[in-house]
């Protein structure tokens, strides 16, 4: 039993996770850079302690800190929530080897689907699809003659070996431009990763981004909670999902399913975790193609949508599978687990502005206002208060708002999210509250969307 739980991390992710450990009474200790002196997290928590300076490599990514604090605390166990050091295998191991609960998926499972490239040769020892790929990149003459072998009108995406995100990730379709990608595409992973390590994957140009969430308790048993549809992204970068995919075939979302549920199994997955596939958006049947790309071995970001159609509270969940409790123990084996009620959609808040050029930058200031929207089926993570000074050193989310309708008509789902960013008030710094508006109003399930100058196609990350 987990009594005392030290939240790794800021933001809303502690803010929700500080919330499910309360109703199961758990006491928490928050941890806290400079720049967060005020921040929910810290004030709602039981106990909170200074772990460093706004550099997150000085306070949020210490994994020693954290685990010392952790035992000074008397916390049993740590949350990493996600980001930070959430799917950091050694950090696991670390806390384990120091006698602490860490609230996620064993150190083995991180490393495995930490690394791309073996996660995908598992999925091939499993019957599960991928896309033709190359391995481990050397070099700028690998990349290209991986290119090449796509024949003509080919084109690849060069993806960062470790992490995720979109970061590392570029499109390339023609050899002139490889040198200059691949350097850029090497540096950020390197910045972003430590490791600049890239491979390759055939792009599908016009693709759906399709996830499976599952809970499973390390014995073999794992239990799915659906799927979700994450095709609206923004530079390889997810800006608003959906539960359950609407117009998927039917047949289609089940084989997409059952893979992940086999993947899930052959690893003996403890934990939250969801495994991402990509759809070939140009003809969609049941039978249609679709290929696994990678697992996020941790409580993923929008696990909101998957919730509000369930009614199940994922993160205690997570909590009572890291405290020993199997999935028949709490209910949750897949017999249990209820078919979706309507639509759920979750729209990403972002601190940002726009430059005359088209890009965007955080946007950084003082919110001299914030009132997030309340109201029937609509829900609201978020840290954000009247008063709170943004920090540049952080990602720029300050909100995700949940649109829920148990109407099987996904457009009441669209209306109701509309109408919640409608009513946000948020003064002080800019933010893309009208950019999400306009995505809803002309809402398609596939990658292509236009931003500021920039674009994401296919193979989104």
């Amino acid at each position: 039993m987990i009594k005392r739980l030290l939240i790794a991390n800021r933001g809303e992710i502690a803010v929700r996770i500080l919330r499910a450990a309360r109703e199961r009474g758990i006491r928490t200790v928050a941890v806290f850079s400079e720049p967060d002196r005020l921040a929910p997290h810290v004030l709602e928590a039981d106990e909170a302690y200074l772990i460093g300076p706004a550099a997150s490599s000085e306070s949020y990514l210490r994994a020693d800190k954290l685990i010392d604090l952790a035992r000074a605390s008397g916390a049993e166990a740590i949350h990493p929530g996600y980001g930070f050091l959430a799917e950091n295998a050694r950090f696991a191991q670390a806390c384990l080897d120091a006698g602490l609960i860490f609230v996620g998926p064993l150190p083995e499972t991180l490393e495995l689907f930490g690394d791309k490239v073996r996660a995908r040769a598992i999925a091939v020892d499993n019957d599960v699809p991928v896309l033709t790929g190359s391995r481990e990149l050397g070099s700028v003459d690998e990349a290209s003659a991986f290119l090449e072998s796509l024949g003509d009108g080919g084109t690849m995406i060069l993806k960062a070996i470790s992490g995720g995100g979109g970061r590392g990730a570029r499109a390339v379709n023609d050899t002139a431009d490889i040198r200059s990608l691949y350097a850029e595409a090497t540096a950020e992973a390197m910045n972003a990763f430590g490791d600049g390590t890239l491979f390759a994957e055939r792009m599908i140009t016009q693709a759906r981004h399709i996830e499976v969430q599952i809970l499973g308790d390390g014995s073999g048993a794992v239990s799915n909670f659906g799927e979700r549809e994450c095709s609206i992204q923004r530079r390889y970068q997810k800006v608003m999902e959906v539960a359950p995919a609407p117009n998927l075939p039917d047949g289609l979302r089940a084989r997409i399913i059952a893979s992940a549920q086999r993947l899930a199994v052959a690893v003996n997955y403890r934990s939250l975790g969801t495994f991402e596939f990509l759809v070939d958006a140009t003809d969609l049947t049941d039978g249609s193609e679709y290929y696994f790309i990678e697992a996020n071995a941790r409580l993923q970001v929008e696990h909101t949508v998957t919730e509000a159609v369930t009614g199940i509270d994922l993160v205690e969940a997570q909590l009572n599978i890291a405290a020993g409790s199997s999935l028949s123990d709490l209910g949750l084996e897949q017999a249990d687990i209820p078919a979706p009620r309507g639509f759920a959609i979750q729209a990403r808040v972002n601190m940002e502005t726009v430059t005359p050029d088209g890009r965007t930058l955080p946007s950084v200031g003082v919110l001299s206002a914030f009132d997030p929207p309340t109201g029937p089926g609509v829900r609201t993570d978020t840290f954000g208060f009247a008063g709170y000074s943004t920090s540049p050193s952080f990602d720029s989310l300050i909100a995700k708002v949940i649109g829920h309708s148990k109407s099987s008509d996904f457009g009441d789902a669209i209306r109701r999210t509309y109408r919640a960013l409608s009513e946000f008030r948020i003064e002080g710094v800019s933010t893309n509250l009208s950019f999400l508006q306009n995505l809803l109003q002309g809402y398609r399930p596939l990658t292509k969307i236009r931003s500021g100058g920039n674009e994401t196609l296919g193979n989104p990350d």
